[in-house]
């Protein structure tokens, strides 16, 4: 099976597929084009592309015979050959766009590939791909702990540690740092008979934020752990939006309902579904960009 990534500029998804010849990711043109013009429009972004392909093939410019096609999923659910280039062509692709164009999303595209969140992203794809979910202690403060130190070790000297320090977010005081653990314990100890209850678990974790940094991240991931083993479901997370799930979440901390209506209604069966995890990972990532 083909690996897909998603990346999100400007809330633009940009599609990219691994290519195991090559040993590199290789990006969707038209996906490229579509965000560096802001166009969500697909006949005006492909015709762009036609366009400008035929005006760098006229200047000999070797971008066109770097292009190569692969399969990438189309939002139809269908996978259909399209133009593809690995990184350092989307950077030569971006600076044949408009200064205040391409320098924008160039700035994007090159702090996104060699950012934290990029490397510990990679990692968090091989949960699945090395069978690693399988070890994870499910709904525990350790599986949560290991999920965390997998995806941030090496990245951050606290992953997989507890904090100590108190910390704040938008104004809102998570736990307090002395009071922590014996906080961790009671939400370990939370029942998980029932959809509404292992939602009030993530509610509560939330709220504990056990981490210094990562925290939706590593949690996500639990939860489905969590809604696997007692319900034989998963979360759908592309079926979320990010300003929908990020106010629900706030809403969570006085009232519950929002983020349990949310969570249900994207419940699906693939606990097993390679493509469901992973675009569960982008998704997550993404609802962490400020």
């Amino acid at each position: 099976m083909s690996k897909i990534s998603i990346r999100f500029y400007n809330d633009i998804i940009v599609r990219a597929v691994w290519n195991d010849e090559k040993n590199s990711w290789f990006f969707s043109v038209l996906d490229i084009v579509s965000a560096i013009r802001n166009e969500k429009d697909y006949n005006k972004t492909r015709n762009y592309w036609k366009y400008l392909k035929a005006k760098l093939n006229k200047e000999k410019n070797e971008l066109v015979s770097d292009t190569t096609q692969l399969k990438i999923k189309a939002p139809d659910g269908k996978e259909y050959k399209t133009d593809v280039l690995d990184s350092n062509g989307i950077i030569l692709l971006a600076k044949n766009f408009p200064s205040n164009q391409g320098a924008k999303f160039l700035e994007w595209f090159i702090s996104v590939e060699n950012s934290i969140d990029s490397k510990s992203k990679q990692k968090a794809y091989s949960l699945f791909d090395n069978n690693i979910l399988d070890e994870i202690e499910v709904g525990t403060i350790k599986g949560l702990q290991q999920i965390h130190s997998y995806i941030f070790g090496g990245l951050y000297d606290f992953a997989g540690k507890i904090r100590t320090l108190t910390i704040s977010k938008d104004g809102f005081n998570f736990a307090n740092g002395d009071f922590l653990p014996k906080i961790l314990k009671e939400i370990e100890k939370m029942s998980e008979k029932s959809f509404e209850e292992i939602i009030e678990k993530y509610v509560e974790m939330n709220i504990a934020h056990p981490f210094m940094e990562g925290n939706g991240r590593a949690t996500r991931i639990w939860l489905d752990l969590i809604l696997k083993k007692n319900l034989n479901k998963c979360i759908d997370w592309s079926k979320i939006e990010k300003k929908e799930y990020l106010e629900a979440m706030k809403e969570s901390v006085l009232d519950s309902k929002r983020i349990k209506e949310l969570l249900f209604n994207a419940l699906v069966d693939g606990i097993k579904d390679r493509e469901v995890f992973m675009k569960g990972i982008d998704y997550s990532y993404y609802y962490e960009e400020v």
